[in-house]
Order: structure tokens, then sequence, then C-alpha cells
């Protein structure tokens, strides 16, 4: 597996880390006001106050940079599971309670979601990374839901596969062809699905 933009990150002197932040800052706030045509490297370079060549440093190309993006968005997401367990008296409710709390997260920022979301569709390498990474994020937060009372090999199973259907109905989100309540009846489908049987 590719080394992701947190495993860079480590090698960076304080700096440098600092300098990458207000690129991802920046970035951010450009995709915040209008989305991913919004984020251009030039405005990025400006607004963070660094050279355009020093962006090119630490990321590949602006699908990287908002990929990386959305990689910090969601380690976010995940130091906040960690302060606010999941809630639910049964295994699907708590599962349901993470991806609704991720879900309403990117609904209350349209344009950036569909700039990071888009971004992590591209076939840059250094976006690929960042899907890995955002991937092992998503898992190890619905695996804080789903607990310690499955083997593990299918907890991986049943985690993989509900980031995938809420990946998937984030893209049918961007692309127009549903809307957010949609994206949120797919999560819920999909999960009771898999663990209804397992809170009877």
């Amino acid at each position: 597996m590719s080394a992701g933009p947190e495993a860079e990150s480590l090698t960076l002197t304080k700096s440098q880390a600092a300098r990458r932040e207000r690129v991802l800052r920046a970035a951010l706030e450009l995709g915040a006001s209008g989305g991913y045509d919004a984020v251009q490297m030039r405005d990025v370079a400006t607004t963070a106050g660094v050279a355009l060549g020093t962006i090119y440093r630490y990321f590949s190309s602006k699908d990287h940079l908002l990929a990386a993006a959305m990689v910090e968005w969601v380690n976010d997401l995940e130091r906040r599971v960690g302060q606010r367990p999941p809630r639910g008296d049964t295994t699907v409710e708590r599962v349901l309670d993470v991806l609704r709390r991720a879900t309403r997260a990117m609904e209350r920022e349209p344009e950036l979601s569909e700039a990071v979301v888009t971004a992590l569709l591209s076939p840059d390498r250094g976006a690929a990374a960042c899907q890995e990474d955002v991937s092992a994020s998503m898992v190890r937060i619905l695996s804080t839901a789903l607990g310690d009372d499955f083997d593990p090999e299918f907890q991986a199973h049943v985690t993989r596969t509900l980031g995938h259907v809420w990946f998937s109905a984030l893209i049918g989100w961007v692309n127009g062809w549903s809307g957010m309540s949609k994206v949120a009846d797919e999560v819920d489908l999909a999960a009771h699905l898999v663990l209804d049987q397992y809170d009877r």
C-alpha cells in the first residue's frame, strides 16, 4: 500500500508541516465557497501565502490536494467519534449513528463535499493513496460502532462493504443523480440488510 498523506506528513519539519497545513486549509476554504472548479492551484497558493511551487512539493495535483483534504476531514470525524462514541441500543443503530453523522457533516458543506468526492475519483496516484487512507479511517470508525462482538474477518467485510455503499451513494449525490436523503436511505438499507440478523 502506498504511503498516504498522513504518513508523509510525519517526515516533514515543523515549518514544512505548517505550510502544508496552510495549503490544506486554503483548499478547504476555496472548495467550501465554490466547489471543485473554484480550487485553482494559483488561488490556493495566494490564499495560503506560499509559492506555487511549494504546493507541488506536497501535492502532485489539485486532485491529490483535495483528496488529502478529505483525509483530514475523515480523520477529524474519527477523533470526534472517539470523543463521543456511537449511540444506540443495537449494533445497527450504533453503525447508523456514525454514518449519519458523516453524512450530515458533508451535507452542511455541499460545495466542499462535491470537491473532495470528485477528487477522490481521480486516477491520480496521490489521490488514490488518499482514497486508501479515507477507507482505512472509515473502517476504524465503523469498527468502533460494531464493538468486539464480531469475528475480526467478518467485521472487516462489514465495515468495508458499508463504507463502499456510503461512498457510492455520495457519488450519486455529487453527480446530481439523487439527493442527500437518498444517501441516508441507501446507507440505512445496507446496514439493516447486513446487521439486523445479529440484533435479534
